[in-house]
């Protein structure tokens, strides 16, 4: 439309019953735009819902180690992992160390790092790892295509079932002995 004075902008709104709303009051000279402001809010609003609605909550799970883990414990904890990879969740694994044990950090960073390693088909090390005073940790997060499939594999199992009569209720018995 151009350059256009206040009064004749503010009289054309009013002509075609929308509001004068101010785009960028910065510039110069500042520029507006003729809308239903209302219908602006309540649409920009409902964007936002829908994007809250479609966004991902981050869940971290949490595994905790001994530098001095049997190998069968290791086995079951790795286990535990997998789990949560597969799920779609990052993993948060910390080797907790105690008296003697921390002034061996190198165990705890190899354990780590076999994990990383066995692990690596899963999901991959987001956090290296590194010592946080008796604790050394280490986060492992799943890969896209992971991810995507465990979301997908939630999505599956939330629709509704269709029967085929085979879930069915046995038919009530009709005896007609009589005493």
């Amino acid at each position: 439309m151009g350059i256009v004075p206040l009064e004749r902008a503010l009289q054309l709104a009013a002509d075609v019953d929308l509001d004068l709303v101010e785009v960028a009051p910065m510039a110069r000279p500042p520029v507006c735009k003729l809308m239903d402001f209302g219908k602006f809010k309540y649409e920009s609003a409902l964007k936002a819902r829908e994007a809250r609605r479609n966004q991902q909550q981050t869940v971290i799970k949490e595994m905790k180690l001994r530098p001095k883990i049997d190998p069968h414990d290791y086995e079951t904890k790795k286990g535990h992992v997998v789990r949560f990879l597969k799920a779609g969740d990052k993993v948060k694994v910390t080797i907790m160390f105690r008296g003697r044990e921390q002034s061996r950090p190198e165990l705890g960073f190899r354990l780590l790092r076999r994990l990383s390693e066995e692990i690596s088909d899963l999901g991959f090390v987001e956090a290296s790892p590194k010592q946080d005073g008796r604790n050394m940790i280490m986060v492992l997060a799943p890969h896209r295509a992971t991810k995507a499939a465990a979301t997908a594999g939630s999505n599956r199992s939330r629709e509704p079932r269709e029967s085929d009569g085979a879930g069915a209720a046995p038919a009530a018995s009709t005896d007609t002995t009589a005493e």
